[in-house]
């Protein structure tokens, strides 16, 4: 990672009205041809609040859920060259489930995901942990700004907990599943797409 990531956890914020539960079908935008999944653990805000303490910030966390960060790669790539974004790359769909675990029935320790695509395992995080932890993710969203109960905290991928870290890609039809031992196991099978729509412009301003 560049150097500056090591001094604050930054990060980008999602469509809230873009969430699909487990075993619904992952959306396939007609405008990607690289459809990803990013395996996360997810930290569900529980009690309002603004400029926490790190110290304070685990009574604002009403509990974890497995997350899956769907993604458009090639669209994601374009808008990250042009520094901005992700946006359409990622706003289409987010997946959440199967439960939520509550904080106090949690220790805060990941445990080991294991990906799992038609029954075949793709990847396993043998225990990794993020660099950055929740209370101070959660401090460093709430500076300036409320955060509110139903908000979520996305853990990041660990390495090979996507797609394209391995070079693999899903296909429509695809089973998808997301193991996270017991904070439970996202399923959802991969859409299809409807027609091709490619999110390029010209210099007029229509979809070249």
């Amino acid at each position: 990672m560049q150097a500056e990531w090591y001094d604050q956890p930054v990060f980008y914020k999602g469509n809230p009205r873009s969430v699909i539960g487990p075993g619904d079908v992952i959306p396939w935008p007609s405008f990607t041809r690289k459809l990803d999944f990013e395996f996360e653990i997810a930290a569900v805000v529980g009690a309002p609040g603004r400029d926490v303490a790190v110290k304070d910030a685990h009574k604002h966390v009403a509990g974890y859920i497995v997350m899956n960060d769907c993604s458009a790669r090639d669209i994601q790539r374009n808008e990250m060259v042009c520094r901005m974004g992700p946006a359409k790359g990622k706003d289409f769909a987010t997946a959440l489930g199967p439960w939520l675990v509550t904080a106090d029935e949690w220790n805060g320790r990941i445990p080991e995901l294991k990906v799992r695509v038609n029954g075949k395992e793709w990847s396993r995080s043998r225990g990794v942990q993020p660099y950055w932890k929740f209370e101070t993710m959660l401090s460093h969203a709430s500076q300036g700004e409320d955060l509110l109960p139903g908000d979520l905290l996305g853990s990041g991928t660990y390495f090979k907990g996507c797609g394209l870290d391995m070079g693999r890609w899903i296909k429509p039809g695809d089973k998808l599943e997301l193991d996270a031992g017991p904070l439970g196991t996202l399923k959802n099978v991969v859409g299809r797409p409807k027609g091709a729509i490619h999110l390029k412009y010209g210099r007029n301003g229509r979809l070249a």
